[in-house]
Order: C-alpha cells, then sequence, then structure tokens
C-alpha cells in the first residue's frame, strides 16, 4: 500500500502502532516494524533521555525497519525534562517521531534540523490546522472512540476523520476504534490515508505486559470502557475495572479535586498492574475497540490480516456500487 504516508514512515503499510505508556517498548515497536507497520517507542516509558537513548538502540538490535518515537507532552506529577528527551530524539537518527498532548511547535525546529518527520495527534480539526500552520508533516486524528485522552468535545471518528481530511492539506491518519481491516477501509474511505491503532497492537502476543491483562481487556465489549477525568476537563478513556469505577464515584462527590483520586491513578500503580496481572490493580487504558477484539494475535498475524480484510472490504464496496448492476 502507497500513500503519502508511507512515503512519511518508509513502511510497507500505512499502519502506525500509537505510542502507549509502559507498553511502547522495543519488543512491541520491533515486532510493529518487522511486520510492516510502524512501530513506536514511548519516551517517557523511560525514566531518563539516557535510558530512552539506550531503548532505542535496543530496538534497532531486534529490527532494521524504520521506527519511530512518541513524545507526549501533557502536564505531569513530576517535572518532565522535555528539551533533553527532545535532544536524545533529535540525537538518535529516528526520521519519525508522533507528538501529543501540547502542541509540539516548540521543539520543531529541532526535529526538522535533524531531518526528522513529526506526526501529532489531535482530537479535534481546529488542533489539526494550528499543527499544520506550525509545520508538521501529518496528523493522527483521534476519535471520541480512541483510549487515551480523547479531548472534550466529544466528536466521534465517523465525523472527526472526514472534517479533517476535508480541512487539511496534509494527510491524516485515523485513530480510535481501528480495530480490523474494515476500521482501516471505512479511514481510507472517509480520506485517511492510513490508521493509528493503539489497543489492538496492546493486544498482540509481543506487546510487554502480562497476559492476564490482556486476557480481561480481549474479553471486553465496547461497553466496557468509561471515561474518568471529566470534571477535571482532562477526559481520558481507560478499561473499566475496580479502580476507573472507583475514580468516577470520587470525582462526581461535591468538591472533589485530584488529590481526591490522585493514589488511584498514580501511573506507577498502572505499571505494576500491567507487569503483575491485576487487572483491578490500577488504570488500564483502552479504547472501544476492545469489542471488535476477540484474539491476541501476533503483530505480524494481525497486520496481514488486517490489510488483507481491508482489500477485501474495498472490493466488497466497489463491487456493491459498480455501475449497471
Amino acid at each position: 500500500m502507497k500513500t503519502r504516508i508511507t512515503d512519511i514512515t518508509g513502511t510497507r503499510y500505512p499502519i502506525i502502532q500509537g505510542g502507549m505508556q509502559w507498553v511502547g517498548r522495543a519488543e512491541l515497536a520491533s515486532a510493529v516494524s518487522n511486520a510492516g507497520a510502524l512501530g513506536i517507542l514511548t519516551a517517557l516509558t523511560q525514566p531518563t533521555p539516557e535510558a530512552l537513548t539506550a531503548e532505542i538502540e535496543r530496538c534497532r538490535t531486534m529490527t532494521d525497519k524504520p521506527f519511530a518515537v512518541n513524545l507526549t507532552i501533557l502536564p505531569t506529577a513530576q517535572p518532565v525534562p522535555y528539551d533533553a528527551y527532545v535532544e536524545a530524539i533529535a540525537a538518535s537518527g529516528v526520521k519519525v517521531v508522533e507528538t501529543a498532548g501540547r502542541s509540539p511547535a516548540e521543539f520543531i525546529a529541532r526535529f526538522k534540523q535533524a531531518g526528522i518527520k513529526i506526526i501529532h495527534k489531535c482530537t479535534a480539526v481546529r488542533h489539526a490546522l494550528s499543527a499544520q500552520r506550525a509545520g508538521v508533516d501529518a496528523v493522527s486524528i483521534d476519535g471520541f472512540e480512541a483510549a487515551g485522552h480523547p479531548g472534550e468535545d466529544d466528536i466521534p471518528g465517523m465525523v472527526l476523520i472526514p472534517a479533517a481530511a476535508r480541512a487539511l492539506d496534509i494527510p491524516i491518519l485515523a485513530a480510535g476504534g481501528m480495530a480490523t481491516g474494515q476500521s482501516m477501509a471505512a479511514a481510507l474511505a472517509l480520506g485517511a490515508e492510513g490508521i493509528t491503532m493503539g489497543t489492538r497492537f496492546m493486544l498482540t502476543q509481543e506487546a510487554p505486559i502480562h497476559d492476564a491483562i490482556k486476557q480481561a481487556v480481549v474479553q471486553g465489549t465496547e461497553r466496557d470502557t468509561t471515561l474518568i477525568f471529566r470534571a477535571l476537563r482532562n477526559t481520558a478513556r481507560v478499561f473499566r475495572n475496580n479502580v476507573s469505577e472507583e475514580v468516577n464515584v470520587r470525582e462526581k462527590e461535591p468538591g472533589a479535586t485530584f488529590e481526591d483520586i490522585k493514589a488511584l491513578v498514580a501511573g506507577a500503580r498502572g505499571r505494576a498492574a500491567l507487569e503483575n496481572g491485576d487487572a483491578n490493580g490500577g488504570l488500564v487504558w483502552a479504547g472501544m475497540g476492545i469489542g471488535l477484539m476477540d484474539d491476541i494475535p501476533t503483530c505480524a498475524e494481525l497486520v496481514e490480516r488486517i490489510v488483507t480484510e481491508c482489500r477485501a472490504s474495498l472490493a466488497r464496496a466497489s463491487a456493491l456500487t459498480a455501475e449497471g448492476q
């Protein structure tokens, strides 16, 4: 498959693994890249910029295909040395970076100087237009179905993807609910030139999290995610478990503040849950697309299946609408 996205990524297929905290490590990124898609290391999963440099080098020992680094720029409990992480990425030789959170404008010149292409994750057309003006090379447009932070507008992909495609000159990736070849076919029909998948790649054999977490999430339906941080206007979609349910209860209490839920949502607690397999031990991030996921394949099996299903779906749609029927 050849689109403007594959021109940017240098991959066989216009499929990108979304950046996922604690999950985007060399084991997963290399497997995704070896499958013909674009694997992504999550920068802030690494405790220091020096550790990120080492993880990039480790990934290079596991694949000779292109891979990228995600840098998410969000408010954090502890200050993050973003400039140092940017410098580590720029010096690494990686050719693509995925940015998320606030605008990456202050870092674009350094990335461009290093010859790095920038894909920015957006949850609204207005944010995508701002990113385009700032000089990014593509945007990943995240619908309301997405895991992580889908924004505050609550616009699902069926509207958001074509709205972005109509407004932008740079290519877009569709994200949020992307889980099957049918999802990809729909995204291409709506004007995207590729897809970003997070949760679907989390539910693969190579994802470096406990199998019990994968089994719990894959058994979920489209109704088994929930939104937290609504009252804080930092909405996040996560897997419905004991912790996320308790967060929602506490958030609804009069006068509730972040301090009332801080211990529940701590990153260290979520990381421990992913590592020890306790699906109720902390926040587990997952999108509504889990309702379309019913197995835990290898990355190679998943990518080939999605491409095959996508082509079949587009052929079926074309046959249904052929003239002269």
